[in-house]
């Protein structure tokens, strides 16, 4: 479950502009993640900032690092303190995950359109806004059995832009 409905709702604060992304096809890989459960906002950047700690310790930090967050609910119809949001950290295969609350798992791979975007709040709430008249106006499909990512990268980081990966069909 993903919580697409609920970003479409942010539609209305939209200013008319073209959204601009462009589609990659991202492999399946795996993850070391923690999960939280509760209403999503600031807790998640602190979360973000606990699995980066964890990762630098361990030496899974690099600039090819690609850390992920996901929401696994939508908070439309997912009351907050049940809502569920995990931050991950894409690892090689043979990477061991040796910390009580760090679990690990895969990722499913496939199409994705990607939009580059500001890494502030205003800036992703804006880019969700826009994003599905965008894959709509070119005729993609959401694959809504693949969750969203917000993709943090080093590179992209030190610019202050993220991407947002809509799995689509």
């Amino acid at each position: 479950m993903n919580f697409i409905p609920w970003y479409r709702g942010l539609e209305s604060a939209r200013k008319e502009e073209e959204t601009v992304f462009t589609v990659e096809e991202i492999p399946e890989f795996r993850i070391a993640f923690l999960r939280r459960t509760g209403p999503y906002g600031e807790a998640n950047g602190m979360q973000m900032e606990r699995l980066k700690s964890w990762a630098a310790a361990n030496g899974l930090l690099s600039a090819d690092s690609a850390v992920l967050g996901i929401a696994r609910d939508d908070p439309a119809r997912t009351p907050p303190g049940d809502c569920r949001y995990d931050t991950c950290l894409v690892l090689p295969d043979d990477t061991a995950v040796r910390h009580p609350e760090v679990r690990a798992g895969r990722i499913a791979g496939g199409r994705h359109a990607v939009l580059t975007t500001a890494h502030t709040a205003e800036g992703l709430a804006h880019a969700w806004a826009g994003l599905f008249d965008g894959l709509a106006a070119r005729s993609l499909t959401v694959d809504t059995a693949r969750p969203v990512l917000e993709r943090y990268r080093p590179a992209m980081l030190a610019q202050h832009l993220c991407e947002i990966c809509v799995p689509v069909l």
